[in-house]
């Protein structure tokens, strides 16, 4: 069958004209603020306590944007006779955004769980330079991460509360075989303290 002459356009304009009657759903942005996705890319938050400057996210990272100072200290036996030991302590974590393409690979690899996406993403500068963040800004942003996603209820329980629920209860059934032993101990009668002549004069 042979189309119509002229139906591709007016099937073209039947959109147009359907599309021109729809209201327009605009964000007003700033002053309404966008609902991101939980697992949204913005930057990257740093727990600093967590770091132990074993340097694998700046090795990873395919741009090299990571940059990481530390120093090290000895710390004293934690025992009489014991040996001194020796750490790396943080000096500097900062992050050039202007480079970072945002592939996530530094918080895959942090074996410690220091890193983490933040859904932040008004950072914007005038200056290309001010993209590279220092860890006192990588830490305020920690505050912006949103919580874990609750587990599916029919999951398993994770190792660690696993082992520290076995450790409480564990704990209990000790304490209370222990009152339970001290209840059935015999308790020794009072025993009358003798009398002597010279106590009765």
């Amino acid at each position: 069958m042979m189309p119509i002459p002229g139906s591709g356009l007016a099937k073209g304009l039947a959109v147009t004209l359907r599309t021109m009657t729809k209201r327009a759903h605009t964000a007003q942005y700033p002053e309404a603020q966008p609902e991101l996705p939980p697992r949204t890319r913005g930057v990257i938050g740093l727990f600093e306590e967590n770091c132990t400057v074993c340097m694998l996210c700046a090795r990873e990272c395919p741009d090299w944007c990571i940059y990481i100072d530390s120093h090290k200290e000895t710390v004293p036996a934690a025992t009489p006779g014991g040996r001194e030991r020796s750490r790396n302590v943080l000096d500097r974590f900062a992050i050039d955004f202007s480079l970072c393409m945002y592939c996530g690979i530094c918080i895959e690899v942090c074996p410690f769980d220091a890193l983490f996406w933040s859904p932040e993403f008004e950072y914007a500068e005038t200056d290309i330079l001010e993209l590279t963040h220092e860890r006192d800004k990588l830490r305020e942003w920690m505050w912006t991460v949103p919580a874990p996603p609750a587990l599916d209820p029919a999951a398993e329980e994770p190792k660690e509360l696993a082992a520290a629920r076995k450790a409480a209860e564990k704990a209990e059934a000790a304490a209370a075989a222990a009152a339970a032993a001290a209840a059935e101990a015999p308790t020794t009668p009072e025993t009358d303290t003798p009398t002597t002549p010279e106590a009765d004069a």
